[in-house]
């Protein structure tokens, strides 16, 4: 049977945010993450487990399939086909609040760089874009905390 939660990282820099999103998919029973660009991946280039992120994760990497895939776009395309909903949390003009997102499994939540967000070209695939509203000063949150809150709520409805 195919996963119906899946977590698609597009360009997550940190090592220390990709091992918490670890941690939090298993919490949410997120059946895959697939780990895009330049996000870091469980082991490195050698075949070694990464002791930075499973000490992050505290052994969610090994209980979470996951798999790397370069083009974010490609891995988009392939989920579109097989019927997923693509959900991206961002801001953008043509969001919806996270709280209103209506959820259809099988689905896939995108989580962008800590810095540019998701790209547009990537925006545009989606199915919803998702944004947690800011109240204070500050425009966004970290990722991770990101994928926390609107992980919950989400895929706990």
């Amino acid at each position: 049977m195919k996963p119906q939660k899946i977590v698609i990282l597009d360009n997550i820099r940190s090592i220390h945010n990709v091992g918490s999103i670890f941690r939090t998919s298993d919490a949410l029973g997120i059946e895959k993450i697939y780990l895009c660009g330049c996000t870091p991946t469980p082991k490195d280039r050698f075949g070694r487990e990464r002791q930075d992120l499973a000490k992050v994760a505290l052994g969610a990497e090994k209980d979470v399939e996951w798999e790397y895939v370069k083009e974010t776009k490609d891995i988009i395309k392939t989920l579109k086909k097989e019927k997923y909903q693509i959900i991206a949390v961002e801001q953008a003009k043509n969001s919806t609040n996270y709280k209103e997102v209506k959820i259809k499994y099988p689905t896939a939540l995108i989580m962008g760089n800590e810095v540019g967000g998701i790209e547009k070209d990537i925006l545009k695939l989606a199915d919803v874009v998702a944004e947690i509203p800011m109240k204070g000063n500050k425009e966004s949150l970290n990722v991770s905390v990101s994928f926390g809150i609107a992980g919950y709520e989400i895929f706990n409805k």
